[in-house]
């Protein structure tokens, strides 16, 4: 009898953890344009990205890390010097906080949410050798964005608005990423 009683308190234990803690992976897609002065004029592209998240819901509230891998490309013009495309990749982290704006119970939920995102450039490629553009390795960006939770699968719309002048020459260069993203927690 004791063994039934641990084993009903364990099945309720695990039951109530996982709707505590959610975890699971994410892929997701990016158009990155660029607010570039010293420059005739960019050109916003796409890249892709992986990554695991972890959420712990608090009531109506959460909080969510993601570590992953991701690619960005754009492009700058500079007169007398040509149009440079750059592909970026390498390591990606965001902190987020948010709010169920509407609960749905276990069938899902819509969200808000505002946060911090950290890209490490670790892959860093240009198209054009004439210009000597340096980038900064390190990129920091406020996010912010919505989210709609529907069973196991998690649908992101965000934008990542970039503090860092990627640019370590005379001109600047900041990112602006909306991404676009699809997760499936297991828990």
């Amino acid at each position: 009898m004791k063994n039934f009683f641990l084993a009903s308190f364990l099945c309720i234990c695990v039951n109530g953890f996982a709707q505590l803690i959610q975890i699971g992976p994410q892929i997701s897609t990016n158009i990155t344009s660029v607010n570039a002065k010293n420059f005739s004029s960019d050109h916003t592209n796409t890249g892709i990205g992986f990554a695991a998240f972890a959420r712990v819901n608090l009531l109506l509230f959460y909080g969510q890390g993601e570590f992953g891998y991701s690619k960005s490309n754009f492009s700058v013009y500079q007169n007398g010097v040509g149009e440079t495309e750059f592909k970026l990749g390498g390591t990606d982290a965001s902190l987020i906080a948010g709010y169920k704006l509407i609960p749905l119970g276990k069938a899902g939920n819509i969200r808000l949410f505002v946060g911090y995102n950290w890209k490490n450039y670790s892959d860093i490629s240009k198209s054009n050798n004439l210009n000597s553009i340096a980038l900064e390795k390190n990129n920091h960006s406020i996010l912010g964005g919505v989210g709609a939770d529907i069973w196991r699968l998690t649908f992101d719309v965000r934008y990542l608005a970039g503090l860092t002048d990627i640019d370590s020459s005379n001109g600047e260069i900041k990112t602006g990423i909306t991404n676009f993203s699809l997760g499936f927690k297991f828990l």
